[in-house]
């Protein structure tokens, strides 16, 4: 089922009778009316020809078009052989200076034979016509010329047959009949086109052989049957016409022409490609199995309009023919297009893809290509993987013999670096056992944890032993941690190090570096937001912007989009050409230059997201060539609905992006968008895309003024009109949205390696979209600062590496988002860089924390010596235990995990186990700790719960400490309600254990107090749920009761800023040390409420705003020290203490009743005033202005009243001087204040016109003025009167009208006795929309009120005219004509902006040339041209004034129907009798003037049906043919009078009568025979001698 394009739906006709299965491209959609103006769009530019040469289309001939006719389709065909089509055609000649013009098709016998006998050579003129075309120079447009046309109609009706049927000629007698007409089919093979280019010339060409193969076959452009007369030469010879004929033909020229440039306006706006489909597949490539040295060709052919341009990839990767001279043949000839591999060997072994695209789509074939190598009887390059199936009896495994690989790497590749542009190979031996030839491993690559896949940036190797890995062409983009993984079955290792990529040499000194990470996001029809990362080396000067670059995917041309640099790392690029692809780049500029491009991003089509993702997950199905039109009449359009959810989805001083969703109410057509924008505040909405309608639900605006509030709406647009607006934004302020992040805190080196410095700092606070950091370092005392990564890294921790062993380094760090690079941190506290970490102690005390059939979980304490660094993870092994002999031990983890608990799988049941643990950091895997005592894989049946792990104690003091555990892994069967904490002396018995706490707690912690002084504790925890208590947890090392010297505490601390911190030092901190802060013993990890700054041995947590949620114990713990930890809570009544502490000392102020305020007085005078809560009698005041004190004087008069705290100064008027701060400082003992107002830009300005407006107000007002302001209102006649309300009116008061400047003159003069001016204007429509403007003037002064009527506001008074107008409105009554039907009503005046539309039984009426609305004069009628009887019914008139409508109704149906019908046949049949009545149509002038002797021929036409018969008469009598007069009447129409010699006797009136059964006419001629002057005096002077 095929669709029409909206912009075709408007049109009546199209052809949908042809369904010849055999067509290979789209049915033309032909049209009604004539277009010309084709706009062509040819490498990025677009050209518009302006002069457009006449086409005549001449009559089609009877005769048959041989074999190679231009566009015969064969006897298939449906027998169009047979038809002839005939197109005269006007071509310029590019070679002259000047066109001409071709001769115009002549409509005589000779001119038709003569066409005849070019058709039949082949169509020639088409050719030369096409040759022209494909010159690309212009665009070719059909038109008319009035100085040679003489059209009757507009165009013939050209209605869908039913059936298809040969063409005859069209024949003289029948002039005045519509032609029928069969459209000719074009198949897609015949279509030459060249396909997407890449050179200008070649895309002009194209560009334009394709717009007018479109408009002379697709659109029907220009295909418009109309009569044409012959020439004005030929005219004169034959007849003259009358006055009334001329007069009717310019009318009817002058009408024609109009529709013309209507249609060829509203076809520049929507101007669209009418014959655009996809590519399809007519033939795919094919797989190969091929030997290697032998060569290979694929093939493929492809249908699609335009020409599709195809690519071959090998595995995803473009072919690129230069790189591999010789290698890689591809062709495209006819259509048809290949492939060829020479030479293949085993790499080239791969899938292969053809893609074929054009501005419709993509659409890809594949094919697999696998090459076999002589390996005698078993081919080696399928075993791979358990690809082969072996004999059985080896005990292979399903990914090789051994169940499982020991995999190692040997001559691994370190820390790497390299610069952009060259080349760096990463590569590393693999060895496996054992060693299964047969059997490959899987070799992965990953850059920071992303699977890498080849391309042309990345290939990759694998010898067999070794793999590497080459970067091409390094870029920043290449840099991060690189993975090499290697996999057998299920097992696989892992190694990895760092790439660092520096900037290139900048080719300007001093420019910045390439961006980064090229991005296209949000891809639409015509419009791609694309974003980058900033480079972290700006050359010394801050980076001003960027500039963004795209080319068209196949092309080398490169655009910028952006005229100024943009800041904002992201940025709309809008223009693009729906469905072709792009690549973008982007380049850095500073005051030194512009910055090399950075790479090139992955290619984005312009498609709408639907589309895409269509063509993605369903290709389109193979082309057929089959065209099904549907059997149903063309909808007529439907103006689309508002747009929804419209939103600003992003928002910088550069531009605001917008994205709304389409209608629901759109028909079934493609709509586009108009965008609107206003000031917030303000109704003055103004177009943005005022030429070209966008495409996309997505669009940007620029050109917007920084700091100011726009809403802004959008409007669908579509063949039948443009929509209503949808609801606008909220105001939107021309900001950046996106703040530059602050900067990093808490900058921490650690020493890793003798050359590389671990550096971690801490998230900036209310970051929003980091993109990463970029870390700087510098030796100390150098002063140079050097980039430890180019690409931002994301995480607060980064290795640094290249550092030189021993030497001082200080560190800095600074954030990046799209918003650009913060400031950078502080500087951190220098280091030295030395390896300094070793591996851990073991872990100790290994415990079962739950255990099951085949499962054990265990649980074991932290290494007590760390080795300088945090534990990465641990391992555990276990072994059997037999009658107590142990076995051999087995890895239960090959990766490291980071709890200290553990699930070992797959043991035996009722085993007996032994276990240990190594801890890991940085250093290595440390020595394992001792064999667990032995356990017993056996299902735990118990329902209460196992013992609690990892239990702690911190906060150790002489009497307290608190004990901190972890949950059980096993909580038995039921949830756990809660633990008991039990604790004795460290000597005492086991019976001596007791419980701390009686009921169960459900917290994780407790500070348990009341020990003793330097007595030793050892404590324990167990959980209890409904079943019961479980078991006790592990017994912790014993702790002493003491209060260590240099023990310090958390502090609270409020500064005089009245911020409130939680300090705590340590002076026991070690290097690796740091501050670990909780709540509630959990980490810290959200710092929306707290902001923890650390330096040295201090720690500081600030609250950003204490609040309830707040609450809580807060301790921090100093790691890597002898457990120096502390605590400190804040319930709600230290929370009020320390609040109102807070507020006592950021507020020692003077309480305010009121701020500095200012308001303008009745004269215009300016008064500033505050009031205090409470003044004592020695409070005083200082009044300053931009920092300097003023005093009372002349100009500013100021007051105190102590006892109302009032505050006051009081300025006659302000003037510009006066712009700036004002501050009123107020002092009462030791407490101040003070409260300013800024009155500066917009702000003062609009309070110094408020002042000078009252000042003139009250000026004004000591004359005549105006009470009311100008205004309107409708009278009941639909007039508008213009109104005003004025006061201090006298006699000698003048008033003055005037319009858009120019004084309206008044009959009469107002006498404002009722104190109201008023002005009528009457039929008011859009010509009276301007300014009026009313003045009133006397000795005392003027005044003036103006009213605007334009826009929205001649809108809002036109939207009532119509609503009175349409309620003036009659009733519908009927009318018959010799038409038909017609219903109408009268209103008081029309006016274009009423919309009206007719109701035929609650169902629109779609006006056809049958059915027809318009308006005469203040008549709206409805003419039903020859009705029947499914017009009867209720019919409606409805009329829309912009707001609400109103509709008149009349029942057509019964005796009304019958009456009305009758009269029509009556006035029907007396319109034929006048349109068949004899007449003479014309040719007999009114007198002949003839000398005697001469011969007289007088010749006319007449006509009547039937034939009308004719007599002669002259001088009112009887006239008959003799020998000297004849008379003939021709072929029933042509009428001859002829006088061999005439003489004086001949003279006199003659009468033509022509007479048949509707009537009679007459034609007048005088004959009058004159006798030369020298024949008249001979013969005188012979009667005087016949005298004598």
């Amino acid at each position: 089922m095929m669709s029409l394009p909206f912009y075709q739906r408007h049109h009546d006709h199209y052809d949908r009778a042809y369904r010849h299965k055999a067509l290979q491209s789209t049915v033309s959609q032909y049209q009604k009316e004539t277009k010309s103006q084709s706009a062509v769009y040819a490498q990025g530019s677009t050209a518009y020809a302006r002069g457009s040469a006449a086409y005549r289309h001449a009559s089609a001939a009877n005769f048959s078009l041989d074999s190679s006719a231009a566009y015969s389709h064969g006897s298939s065909a449906h027998d169009l052989e047979s038809t002839a089509y005939s197109y005269g055609s006007t071509a310029y000649d590019h070679s002259a200076a000047q066109s001409k013009r071709s001769a115009a098709y002549s409509l005589d016998s000779e001119s038709l034979s003569k066409s005849s006998a070019a058709y039949s050579r082949g169509s020639e003129s088409i050719n030369k016509l096409a040759a022209a075309y494909r010159l690309g120079a212009e665009a070719y447009s059909l038109g008319l010329k009035d100085s040679s046309l003489m059209i009757e109609d507009q165009s013939y009706k050209m209605s869908p047959k039913a059936k298809r049927a040969k063409q005859n000629l069209i024949s003289e007698d029948k002039e005045n009949e519509a032609i029928d007409y069969s459209v000719p089919i074009f198949t897609g093979r015949e279509v030459s086109i060249s396909g997407i280019t890449d050179t200008e010339e070649e895309r002009i060409k194209e560009s334009a052989a394709y717009v007018a193969q479109r408009n002379l076959f697709a659109t029907g452009e220009g295909v418009s049957i109309s009569k044409v007369a012959k020439s004005t030469s030929e005219e004169e010879h034959h007849e003259k016409k009358s006055r009334k004929v001329a007069i009717r033909e310019s009318a009817e020229r002058m009408a024609l022409k109009k529709t013309l440039e209507e249609t060829q306006a509203f076809h520049k706006k929507m101007n669209q490609d009418k014959l655009l489909h996809a590519p399809e597949f007519i033939i795919e490539p094919r797989s190969h199995t091929i030997w290697e040295k032998q060569n290979v060709k694929f093939h493929c052919s492809v249908a699609g309009w335009p020409a599709p341009r195809v690519t071959w990839y090998k595995n995803n990767v473009p072919i690129n023919v230069q790189t591999h001279p010789g290698k890689y043949i591809i062709e495209s000839r006819y259509g048809l297009h290949s492939l060829e591999i020479t030479t293949c060997d085993f790499d080239d072994t791969a899938q292969y893809r053809a893609s074929a695209m054009n501005v419709k789509g993509e659409i890809s074939a594949y094919a697999s290509l696998v090459v076999k190598r002589y390996k005698g009887d078993i081919d080696a390059s399928l075993l791979h993987a358990g690809t082969v199936s072996m004999p059985l009896g080896l005990g292979v495994s399903p990914h090789g013999y051994a169940s499982r690989f020991e995999i190692s790497f040997v001559d691994k590749f370190d820390v790497a670096f390299g610069r952009e542009g060259e080349t760096m190979s990463l590569g590393c031996t693999v060895v496996i056992n054992p060693d299964i030839k047969r059997f490959k491993p899987d070799i992965e690559w990953y850059r920071n944890g992303v699977l890498i896949t080849p391309s042309k940036w990345v290939q990759m190797h694998w010898s067999g032993e070794r793999a590497s890995l080459t970067l091409t062409h390094a870029n920043k983009e290449d840099e991060g941690l690189y993975t090499l993984r290697v996999v057998m079955g299920d097992y696989y290792e892992e190694y990895s190090s760092y790439v660092f990529v520096r900037d290139a040499d900048a080719e300007i000194p001093g420019a910045p570096g390439a961006p980064l990470d090229v991005q296209c996001l949000d891809a639409n029809k015509d419009y791609v937001i694309v974003s980058w990362k900033q480079p972290a080396v700006d050359g010394g000067n801050p980076i001003l912007g960027y500039f963004i670059d795209r080319c068209e995917v196949g092309t080398t041309h490169w655009t910028q989009c952006n005229e100024t640099p943009v800041k904002f790392a992201r940025f709309p690029v809008t223009g693009l050409i729906e469905g072709r692809s792009y690549i973008f780049r982007v380049r850095a500029v500073n005051k030194a230059g512009i910055s090399l491009p950075s790479r090139v991003s992955e290619p984005v089509a312009a498609l709408d997201p639907a589309d895409r993702a269509r063509l993605r997950s369903h290709p389109s199905a193979p082309w057929t060539g089959q065209i099904i039109v549907t059997e149903e009449e063309p909808a007529e359009g439907v103006v689309p609905g508002p747009p929804t959810d419209l939103q600003v989805i992003e928002a910088t001083k550069n531009y605001v992006v917008l994205s709304w969703k389409p209608p629901g109410q759109r028909g079934h057509e493609g709509i586009m968008y108009f965008v609107e924008k206003c000031i917030a505040g303000t109704e003055d909405w103004q177009r943005v895309n005022t030429e070209i309608p966008v495409k996309s639900p997505r669009f940007a605006v620029f050109d917007l003024a920084e700091g100011k509030s726009y809403c802004f709406r959008v409007r669908c647009c579509n063949s039948a009109g443009i929509g209503e607006p949808s609801e606008a934004t909220e105001a939107t302020v021309v900001d950046d949205k996106l703040d530059i992040p602050k900067p990093p805190g808490r900058i921490m080196p650690t020493r890793n390696t003798d050359t590389s410095v671990v550096v971690t700092w801490t998230e900036p606070p209310d970051a929003k979209e980091l993109v990463g950091y970029y870390i700087e370092s510098s030796v100390v005392g150098s002063g140079r600062w050097e980039p430890c990564n180019n690409n931002p890294v994301k995480g607060t921790r980064f290795i640094c590496h290249g550092l030189v062993n021993g030497e001082k380094y200080i560190f800095r760090v600074r954030a990046v988002n799209a918003a650009g690079l913060s400031e950078f941190s502080q500087d951190s506290e220098p280091i030295e860089v030395q390896a300094a970490i070793a591996a851990p102690s073991p872990p100790y005390d290994i415990m079962v924390l739950e255990s099951v059939r085949d499962s054990m979980a265990l649980g074991w304490k932290q290494p007590k010596v760390t080795g300088g660094t945090e534990i990465t993870g641990y391992y555990v092994n276990y072994r059997e235990v037999v009658d107590g002999v142990p076995g051999k031990w087995m890895e239960a983890n090959i990766k490291a995990i980071s709890e200290r608990a553990y699930r070992i799988q797959n043991l035996k049941e009722n085993m007996v186990y032994q276990f240990q643990v190594a801890a890991a950091n940085l250093a290595g895997v440390g020595t394992p700790s001792l064999p667990s005592q032995p356990f017993k894989c056996e299902e735990w049946t118990i329902a209460v719960p196992g013992p609690p792990h990892d239990v702690t104690c911190i906060e150790v003091r002489k009497d307290s400490l608190v004990l901190l555990w972890k949950e059980p892994v096993y909580t038995g069967r039921s949830p756990i309600a809660g633990y008991y904490v039990d604790m004795k002396e460290t000597e005492a018995k086991e019976e001596h254990w007791r419980s701390v706490n009686e009921k169960p707690l459900q917290k994780k912690f407790l500070k348990i107090g009341g020990l003793k002084e330097g007595v030793s504790y050892v404590f324990r925890v167990r959980a209890t749920n409904q079943a019961g208590v479980g078991k006790p947890s592990d017994v912790t090392e014993p702790v002493v009761a003491e209060t260590r010297p240099g023990t310090k505490e958390v502090v609270v601390d409020v500064d005089d800023n009245g911020v409130i911190s939680l300090n705590f030092e340590c002076d026991q901190m070690s290097p690796n040390s740091k501050f670990i802060w909780s709540k509630n013993y959990e980490p810290i990890e959200d710092d929306s409420r707290l902001n923890i700054d650390t330096k040295g041995g201090k720690s500081k947590a600030t609250f950003k705003d204490l609040g309830e949620d707040d609450l809580g114990i807060y301790s921090c713990v100093v790691t890597d020290t002898d457990g120096v930890s502390s605590s400190l809570t804040i319930d709600e009544e230290e929370m009020k203490r320390l609040l109102a502490l807070s507020h006592e000392r950021k507020f020692p102020t003077v309480p305010l009743a009121s701020e500095l305020a200012v308001e303008i007085l009745e004269k215009g005078e300016v008064r500033f005033w505050l009031q205090a809560e409470k003044l004592s009698g020695n409070a005083k005041a200082n009044f300053v202005f931009n920092d300097k004190e003023i005093f009372n004087g002349e100009k500013y008069k100021m007051k105190v009243d102590q006892k109302t705290g009032l505050v006051e100064m009081i300025m006659d008027k302000l003037e510009d001087k006066d712009e700036g701060t004002y501050t009123f400082q107020l002092q009462d003992g030791k407490a101040t204040n003070q409260s300013s107002l800024v009155l500066i830009g917009d702000v003062f300005k609009k309070l110094q016109d408020e002042a000078d407006f009252q000042r003139k107000e009250w000026h004004r007002k000591q004359g005549p003025h105006f009470v009311d302001q100008l205004g309107w209102e409708v009278t009941d006649d639909c007039n508008v009167m213009l109104k005003c309300k004025v006061a201090n009116i006298k006699k000698e008061t003048h008033i003055v009208w005037y319009k858009d400047d120019r004084e309206i003159m008044v009959d009469e003069e107002h006498d404002f006795k009722d104190g109201v001016c008023t002005l009528l204007i009457s039929e008011f429509s859009r010509k009276d929309a301007g300014t009026y403007e009313v003045i009133l003037k006397d000795d005392r002064g003027k005044d003036s009120s103006e009213l605007k009527l334009k826009e929205t506001a001649f809108a809002d008074l036109m939207n009532e005219v119509c609503r009175r107008i349409a309620l003036s409105a009659t009733d519908l009554k009927i009318q018959s004509t010799a038409e038909g039907i017609r219903l109408y009503s009268y209103v008081t005046y029309y006016v274009e902006d009423l919309r009206v539309g007719w109701v035929h039984n609650d169902t629109q009426i779609k006006f056809t040339d049958r059915v027809k609305t318009g308006v005469t004069g203040e008549q709206i009628w409805l003419q039903i041209n020859e009705p029947t009887p499914q017009d009867k019914g209720k019919y409606t008139m409805e009329l829309f004034d912009g707001k609400t409508g109103h509709k008149k109704t009349v029942d057509l149906s019964g005796q009304a129907f019958d009456e009305a019908f009758a009269e029509f046949q009556r006035l029907k049949q007396a319109a034929i009798a006048e349109k068949n009545r004899a007449r003479v149509l014309g040719g007999l002038p009114d007198v002949v003037t003839i000398q005697e002797g001469k011969a007289l021929n007088l010749s006319c036409t007449v006509w009547g049906d039937p034939t009308p018969e004719v007599s002669w008469l002259k001088n009112e009598k009887a006239f008959v043919s003799d020998a000297n007069c004849i008379l003939k009447y021709e072929s029933g129409k042509n009428v001859s009078f002829t006088i061999s010699t005439v003489s004086t006797h001949d003279s006199g009136k003659y009468s033509i009568v022509v007479k048949n059964k509707y009537g009679t006419e007459t034609s007048d001629v005088t004959v009058s025979v004159f006798i030369p002057e020298e024949e008249r005096q001979s013969e005188q002077d012979k009667k005087k001698e016949d005298k004598k």
